[in-house]
């Protein structure tokens, strides 16, 4: 979690304004980082509403220290008052529960009885009613904070105790916070336990689920009882924990203000002046350390009857299922709102770093009906018209075989529904097994018709095939090259050889680009990059042409890259699972690599003739881009064992067909890396459960709706017509008509939906020409699904470079610029593929 986030769930929702504004520093360093390139800007000071400009006297530097360090200085002095106030009132609360038990403990047991204490029981009695009241709801939807029931103030004259007691709305949304260093593992464990106890009353979790001595009572009948300790207790543990959770943010903003200004303030401001400042002293520490310790010995006293161990037990569990229960509501709202694209932006949906942003959906009819709203949009057209094509179909008789027929509809009603994207490309692959089982689709090998028991286990069988199984490795290489943050070590080491010269900086991001979405998918590589690139786009003069030429080489270099390697994409994974022989890795690479890399050159000379990245704005002279800094981090044993494990997996991937014998297929290699990196704590379970799961139902349905073809008799029906159709025709003829029908569906289409429909027809039109080029054709359908790239659309990596916005709003790219540069690109890599790729295809294979 970032460290805005996590300040934003930890902080005590009353102390808000008086934490570090982390955000606003950061926005601070990101306009300071524009001076040093010498780029005129303005600082908004958001609290002050104030406008200042970051450079004087036009070409004047000024030292970024000199300008930064004041705004630390004014937090610091913000954070330090706030902390000596609470610091004193709880400091005065404490001496004055202090001063109560002596004296009581010196007047003896019955004096206490002389007060009136009438109203402060009933308090206690309605707080116990809504404590157990919460403790009993099943759902919850705001949580407490003790901070703001425990400002109270207290004195002692004549013996006896006064004060006014201020009560917080409990209907108002709490968080507490707590330490930064904590560890958070025992969540769910609290939590249980706090629901394991939502049968006791609030008296008996106060006790430690015993019910009341006669000595706790007494102190209840005196006004002292167990949760006015509980509740001071909590607030001084909430101070200390704002005290760590600003040390904490100090040094983050410096570190980040010295990686991005490449300087060396942070050490010397921790060390000079935050550690001096009231709330970090060593001093200050040891007060409130003090503090809590009185507590705990006055809750000896008090409650315990002398066991200072029992005390801290029974404050310190209050405290965690305090916690919990602020976690089970709080972060798990915000969290669900999250996770359904209701947190911040509600019209955005964010997913591997990346955000699309949705306009909502124009209904086609909107009319208020007595049942309520009702409103068509497009795509319940598309649904209906999908299924009343369905539905002719399975009732005309356009072939002989009732089985033949049958898989004819459900191949064109897929297709139409994939193609629209009427409902969820992955929920379709889904209903793609349904179909084939009930509409009695699947026939053995005597061309009998399988009863649906037999078609079910048929079909479940050949849908979880090796290839999902390596499909399901490569994305375990993917998340843990990513999350041992091996990626951006490599990628940022690379870059930084770049240089200052836009032309080749926007060469190495796209090499990189491509290489990372050879192990890290064409999905997560651009992610990647998109970050990595923004130092960059914060620091380019407005209007810059290199921006956008950047993040459409990033974007078409990603796509290219998904053509790299096996596991780059599922259009290869598809592909493979339909070779007989499949192809190894290393006859893979022979092709693609040099395709590859003869695709980026010349995508990367078109990009140059298209934007001249290199112009300054106003025409006169060239910009410089700032370089790379590389990571400074040295390598850990966790990532050389994961360099390891994946470099192995490779390996083996390459001579597999040599080891044919022992691992059987390459989805039996995939499972090295799972148990590896699952086995020893780099992956966890979270890690397995955010992976692409649509993209495996998507290709497990594509496999499905295969096999359901093959097994109908359907592609057999079609020997005639691509008999006919190939007739008299040469192999690159062949190669050229199906590398413009390839292009252009998956231009429109999702690639792997296009691999999907294409490689299976590939493959029949192979198996019925001279020499039985099945493999060659495949292979070069499933690079040329790479290719189309020529609109918003085609695929994640365009798709992801078409929201990228600059600190305006403004979108970098528009349709324009993918027509004029995506479209030239698809055409000059499907040309590579079907000329330099056909030539070493034809060498290899």
């Amino acid at each position: 979690m970032k460290f805005s986030s996590s300040l934003k769930f930890n902080a005590v929702s009353e102390w808000w304004e008086e934490y570090l504004a982390y955000d606003t520093l950061k926005k601070y360093v990101y306009q300071l980082e524009k001076q040093q390139v010498g780029y005129r800007d303005t600082v908004h000071d958001l609290e002050a509403n104030e406008s200042t400009s970051l450079m004087q006297g036009g070409s004047d530097r000024v030292s970024t220290d000199a300008l930064f360090v004041p705004l630390l200085d004014r937090e610091l002095k913000k954070i330090s008052s706030f902390y000596e106030a609470q610091e004193k009132e709880l400091a005065e609360e404490v001496r004055g529960l202090e001063r109560m038990v002596q004296q009581q403990e010196a007047n003896g047991p019955d004096v206490g009885h002389q007060y009136d204490h009438q109203d402060e029981d009933d308090e206690d009695d309605e707080d116990d009613e809504d404590f157990n009241h919460a403790l009993q709801s099943s759902e919850v939807t705001f949580s407490r904070s003790p901070i703001g029931r425990r400002r109270r103030s207290l004195s002692v004259g004549n013996g006896q105790p006064s004060g006014s007691i201020r009560r917080s709305d409990w209907s108002s949304p709490r968080r507490y916070s707590i330490s930064s260093n904590e560890d958070h593992g025992d969540l769910e464990a609290s939590i249980a336990s706090l629901r394991s106890q939502g049968e006791l009353s609030a008296s008996q979790i106060l006790s430690g689920g015993r019910e009341e001595e006669p000595v706790v009572v007494l102190w209840v009948q005196l006004g002292l009882s167990p949760r006015r300790i509980t509740n001071l207790y909590l607030s001084l543990t909430s101070l200390r924990s704002y005290v760590e959770l600003n040390l904490t943010g100090f040094r983050k903003i410096l570190k980040k203000y010295d990686k991005v200004t490449d300087s060396n303030l942070r050490d010397r401001y921790l060390h000079e002046v935050v550690e001096h400042a009231p709330p970090f002293a060593t001093s200050s520490k040891d007060r409130l350390n003090r503090a809590i310790d009185t507590l705990f010995e006055l809750y000896t006293r008090c409650v315990t009857k002398g066991d200072i161990t029992a005390a801290k037990r029974q404050l310190k569990m209050h405290q965690r299922e305090h916690i919990a229960w602020e976690r089970d509501t709080v972060w798990r709202q915000m969290i669900g709102q999250e996770r359904r694209g209701e947190g911040g932006n509600s019209g955005a949906i964010r997913a591997l770093g990346g955000t699309l942003l949705l306009e909502p959906e124009k209904g086609l009819v909107d009319l208020q009906t007595p049942a309520g709203r009702f409103k068509l949009t497009t795509k319940h057209v598309f649904l209906l018209v999908s299924v009343v094509i369905f539905v002719v179909l399975l009732n005309v008789q356009t072939i002989d075989s009732v089985e033949a027929n049958r898989c004819l509809a459900i191949l064109i009603f897929a297709t139409v529904m994939w193609a629209t994207e009427a409902i969820p490309l992955f929920v379709t692959s889904i209903f793609i097994p349904l179909l084939l089982v009930t509409l009695r689709v699947i026939r053995d090998g005597e061309d009998n018709q399988m009863s649906a028991p037999d078609a079910t286990k048929w079909i479940f069988s050949v849908m979880f095939s090796p290839t999902i199984m390596l499909l399901i490795g490569g994305f375990t290489i993917a998340s843990a090259l990513s999350k041992t943050n091996i990626d951006r070590v490599l990628i940022t080491r690379v870059l930084s050889l770049a240089g200052t010269r836009p032309s080749t900086v926007l060469l190495a991001f796209m090499g990189v680009a491509c290489f990372a979405s050879m192990w890290i998918s064409n999905v997560a590589a651009p992610t990647l990059c998109f970050t990595l690139i923004k130092p960059i786009l914060r620091t380019l003069p407005p209007k810059s042409k290199f921006a956008p030429c950047l993040i459409l080489g990033i974007a078409l270099a990603a796509n290219i890259g998904g053509q790299s390697s096996p596991i780059s994409s599922p259009q290869n994974l598809i592909a493979l699972h339909e070779m007989d022989p499949q192809l190894d890795w290393g006859k893979w690479f022979a092709v693609a690599l040099p395709v590859s890399a003869i695709s980026i050159f010349l995508i990367w000379l078109l990009l140059l003739v298209s934007y001249k990245p290199a112009q300054s704005p106003d025409g006169e002279g060239n910009i410089e881009i700032k370089p790379i800094k590389p990571t400074r981090e040295p390598f850990t044993f966790k990532q050389y064992w994961v360099c390891f494990v994946c470099l192995a997996t490779i390996a083996l991937w390459c001579v597999e067909h040599a080891m044919e014998q022992w691992v059987g297929d390459m989805g039996v290699i995939a499972i090295i890396p799972i148990v590896a990196f699952f086995s020893t704590g780099v992956l966890k379970k979270d890690d397995f459960d955010q992976f692409l799961w649509t993209v495996v139902f998507l290709a497990m349905g594509g496999i499905a709706l295969g096999k359901g073809v093959t097994s109908s008799g359907l592609l057999d029906v079609l020997d005639d017509v691509i008999r006919d159709v190939i007739d008299g025709k040469s192999l690159y003829t062949v190669v050229m008509v199906l590398s413009v029908i390839v292009l252009v569906v998956s231009t429109f289409i999702s690639h792997t939906i296009a691999s999907v429909l294409l490689v299976p027809i590939a493959k029949e039109v192979g198996s019925k020409m001279d020499g039985k080029p099945e493999t060659l054709l495949i292979f070069l359908t499933a690079l040329i699904c790479s290719a189309g790239m020529g609109m918003p659309v085609s695929g994640f990596p365009n798709q992801q470079a078409a929201t990228q916005e600059d600190d305006m709003g403004q979108l970098y790219l528009s349709n324009i610029d993918f027509l004029k540069n995506g479209v030239p690109a698809s055409v000059i890599a499907t040309l590579v593929v079907a000329t330099v790729g056909f030539l070493l295809m034809k060498a290899i294979i």
